[in-house]
Formats: C-alpha cells, sequence, structure tokens
C-alpha cells in the first residue's frame, strides 16, 4: 500500500474519509467490516467535491474513474468480495475475497485500508491517562478534590433543572392542548437540532401541526430554495433505494 503514488493515496482518502461513497456493513472472516459497490465509487470520483482536489488525477467520465480505481486495486487497498445469499446474513451480508481481482462497476469490493490510526492512538492515550489520574483521586490535594466535588454537584444541578423544565413544559403543554389547542410549549426549541443559546429562544411558541410548516407566501408560493432542496434529496434518495432494491433482486 506504502508503494502507490501520491496521486491514488490521496484519492483512496477521499473515497476512505469522505460520505461520498455509499459504503454497507459486512463480515469477512468473522470481523465486521464495509464493503462498496464499484458503481457507487465511479459516482463518488465523478463528484464536484473530488474535481475541487489537488494531486488526484484527473477523471473526467466513468471509463476514466473506472482506470483509476482498476489500478487502485493492483494495490489492494480493497479487494473484490462475494456476498453470501444466506437468510440469517440479510442485514450484515457475510463476504469472502474471490480468487481473481478484476474491476467491475456491478461487483462488491470490501475496505483492506483503514486510514490513518494516529486519532485513535491519540484517543486511546487520552483515555488511559483519564483513567489513571482518576484512580490516583484518593491523593489529589484537599482544594483540588473539594473543586471535583463542586464541580460534579453544579453538573448534576443543571441536569436536575433540566429535567425539572422536561416534566413543567410537558405539563403544561397538555393543559394548553386542552384549554386552548394545538398547545404551547415553553422553549419550543429546547431539544431542538440548534445552538445552547438558541434553543431558549423563544420563550414560548405553538404547537406546529403536522402538514402546516411550510406556509405558502402571499402569492401562494413556496419558499423556491428550500423546495429545489427537498426534491434533489428525493431525487438523491430514489436513487439509492433502487440501486439498493436492484442488488437484492440479484442475491
Amino acid at each position: 500500500m506504502e508503494k502507490a503514488p501520491p496521486t491514488l493515496l490521496n484519492t483512496i482518502k477521499y473515497l476512505r474519509s469522505s460520505s461520498v461513497l455509499k459504503t454497507r456493513p459486512g463480515i469477512l472472516n468473522g470481523k465486521r467490516v464495509e464493503y462498496f459497490k464499484g458503481k457507487s465509487a465511479v459516482k463518488a470520483l465523478l463528484k464536484e467535491p473530488f474535481k475541487k482536489l489537488k494531486n488526484v488525477p484527473k477523471i473526467t467520465n466513468e471509463k476514466e474513474a473506472g482506470q483509476v480505481l482498476e489500478e487502485i486495486l493492483e494495490f489492494a487497498f480493497y479487494a473484490r468480495v462475494d456476498r453470501s445469499s444466506s437468510a440469517e446474513s440479510s442485514r450484515n451480508k457475510i463476504l469472502s475475497i474471490t480468487p481473481v481481482q478484476l474491476w467491475s462497476e456491478d461487483q462488491y469490493y470490501v475496505w483492506l485500508y483503514e486510514g490513518s490510526q494516529l486519532m485513535n492512538s491519540l484517543l486511546g492515550g487520552v483515555l488511559m491517562l483519564v483513567v489513571f489520574v482518576a484512580v490516583l483521586f484518593p491523593l489529589w490535594p484537599a482544594k483540588l478534590r473539594d473543586s471535583v466535588w463542586y464541580a460534579s454537584v453544579f453538573i448534576l444541578g443543571i441536569f436536575g433543572v433540566l429535567m425539572a423544565l422536561s416534566v413543567f413544559r410537558l405539563v403544561l403543554f397538555i393543559i394548553t392542548m386542552i384549554i386552548v389547542p394545538p398547545g404551547i410549549w415553553i422553549f419550543p426549541n429546547l431539544f431542538a437540532d440548534c445552538g445552547v443559546k438558541e434553543s431558549f429562544i423563544p420563550f414560548w411558541g405553538w404547537e406546529v401541526q403536522k402538514g402546516k410548516e411550510n406556509v405558502p407566501d402571499e402569492d401562494g408560493d413556496e419558499d423556491d430554495a428550500s423546495g429545489s432542496k427537498r426534491i434533489k434529496d428525493l431525487h438523491t434518495t430514489v436513487e439509492d433505494e433502487y440501486e439498493e432494491l436492484t442488488d437484492k433482486k440479484h442475491d
């Protein structure tokens, strides 16, 4: 693997670390692995993020992408595999490496290259250090132990306040849902995917009923940008589902 040219190494790092390549879980020799279809790798190399990379092969069509992926196969970054069709392995396919290693868009390939392990090593070292320091807690200075105790009490206090607030807002919502439907939420964004500050803004809000999230404007048109994004996402999802169904049919 180390003998591969820098351009191919950069291509492999792009495919291995990027979410543009669709992978699936499988079992190879009793070990959980990730594998992908050749067609998915070709599509990944034709996407815009790859074109913006430097020191990578120039790829303009599917044929050139296939040639690059076939060249990478020779360096054993991934290997061609067959999938088991047994019913008990419907979720995580049982994989076996084929004797003949050839490139094809319709075949499956398992990752043998796991990428840089530096971050995993650093995290493991930090975890061991934290455990070692925690074991020596009785030997800490008294002031430091008191500080840790106060910090833990403070964190538990915040957690308790959030739990109490969650129960209170739920009770208030149930009451207002009966009296003034559709109901009022205190801090409606409390559990939304947003920042800490935005979670407490606004102070209250009406319950948003399903089917009324996208309110048309005065001309009767919804947000064009939002609509275009939904159509694009739907198109991508349909493509992925069709590919998955096709694979299952062949299995």
